[in-house]
């Protein structure tokens, strides 16, 4: 099973699945549970196999969204991974640089949480989320 995060070495690696539509977040075999569990809480969506080997992990952006609610959903992730400390690659027909801006101008700003901005596109900001001490 091709893992391109494997192949480049790289912790993830974004990119549109080869005859398809879908959006993949492909991370290295052996991927910690915080990297895992990070591309979970930035709306991504885990999907494994498990074989009598390795478990195979990777995440899409979901199906149900609009292309470029898709490609704007990967474009924010990346930032709060680099953020956590890993090395991401996102392929050019998914990354949207002003959407990426936006989300590093934010985070920067203390405006939002890495994850906060990935909500689908409105009018204005979402508000950032309330912690309790």
């Amino acid at each position: 099973m091709a893992n391109l995060a494997d192949e480049y070495g790289t912790d993830v690696e974004i990119y549109v699945k080869a005859l398809t539509t879908t959006i993949h977040a492909d991370t290295r075999t052996g991927a910690p549970a915080a990297l895992l569990d990070l591309l979970d809480q930035l709306g991504l969506e885990r999907k494994e196999i498990r074989t009598t080997g390795p478990v195979y992990t990777w995440h899409i952006v979901p199906e149900h969204l609009g292309a470029e609610e898709e490609k704007r959903l990967a474009t924010c992730a990346i930032p709060a991974l680099l953020l956590a400390g890993y090395e991401v690659n996102c392929a050019p027909d998914v990354f949207v640089e002003t959407v990426y801006q936006q989300a590093v101008r934010e985070i920067r700003a203390g405006r939002s949480s890495p994850s906060a901005h990935l909500t689908p596109a409105a009018p204005s900001p979402p508000a950032p989320p309330r912690h309790a001490p």
